[in-house]
């Protein structure tokens, strides 16, 4: 009998440590895991992307034009973010405006991070997370068309332009610039500051690298949106209500829009191989116990 328990003592840690492999290889994914959804064909992709931007720069140019309202609205907002006790835009713009160097470095930032920054995320989405380039992907055409009937019923000009605000247009004054006088620029709608899809697509792609990777150090993306936060508003482009605004309508897409579960991992092989040599053990152990017998 002493001889019976003694091996069953050796078998079952052993066994125990099956147990504990193949709840680790369920439990926890590796980072190299792939989506369960298939990576969507990269033609109809392209396509798709680049209609929704046609559709999104055609839009905006339909609400430009509103001149009167555009400046009446501002004053509004200006109003607004004084009643309820906002900081001042020009807090920001300050720390920019004590040297010529970093106000340049945020102008640049404000007119070649947007759209590059936003590219090369759901393009790495596409290629290493298939899953959550969908996800995300739905989510900011989401936001960018809900962005786009706003600016089609509240245009609304930026502070650089409200006498009121009292701040300096930097990309004006110390460049580089991607706005033209107001009245001969047909390329964009400079009366659309409501909200900022500067910010809002900024903290979708730190929400999307932080969902969709595994690294300790993934919150350091909220930096991307942060700094954007105080280009946008430091260089006189937005209101702190155009980011408010902005985060309010991506949370209710999010709500509505839920990213990929995770599939898990392939199993451990010794935990598949266990139901096989689970039998042969119970045999050993019988055998066993019939010779103390």
């Amino acid at each position: 009998m002493s001889y019976r328990r003694s091996r069953s003592h050796q078998l079952n840690p052993h066994h125990r440590q099956r147990r504990g492999r193949g709840m680790n290889a369920r439990t926890e994914p590796s980072e190299g895991e792939t989506d369960a959804i298939a990576r969507p064909p990269l033609v109809r992709e392209l396509l798709l992307v680049a209609g929704l931007f046609l559709v999104y720069k055609f839009g905006r140019q339909l609400a430009a034009g509103h001149t009167g309202e555009a400046f009446g609205n501002a004053h509004r907002v200006w109003d607004l973010e004084r009643a309820v006790h906002l900081p001042g835009e020009g807090s920001v713009q300050n720390l920019l405006l004590h040297g010529d160097t970093l106000v340049h470095l945020a102008n640049t930032y404000y007119a070649t991070v947007h759209f590059p920054a936003t590219a090369a995320f759901l393009i790495w989405l596409y290629l290493r997370r298939p899953g959550h380039y969908v996800w995300a992907r739905r989510v900011l055409a989401a936001v960018t068309a809900a962005a786009l009937l706003v600016h089609l019923a509240f245009p609304l000009a930026p502070p650089r332009m409200l006498a009121a605000a009292g701040l300096v247009d930097t990309a004006k004054v110390y460049g580089p610039s991607v706005y033209g006088p107001p009245q001969t620029d047909h390329l964009s709608n400079q009366f659309a500051a409501m909200p900022s899809l500067h910010f809002g697509w900024a903290l979708m792609v730190a929400i999307g690298l932080i969902v969709a990777t595994r690294s300790r150090w993934r919150w350091l993306w909220l930096l991307h949106p942060l700094l954007t936060l105080t280009v946008i508003v430091g260089t006189a482009n937005h209101y702190w209500l155009d980011a408010i605004v902005a985060t309010l309508m991506l949370g209710i897409a999010l709500v509505v829009i839920h990213p990929p579960r995770r599939t898990a991992a392939t199993p451990d092989p010794a935990d598949t191989a266990a139901p096989a040599s689970a039998p042969a053990a119970r045999t050993e152990e019988n055998v066993l116990v019939g010779a103390g017998r």
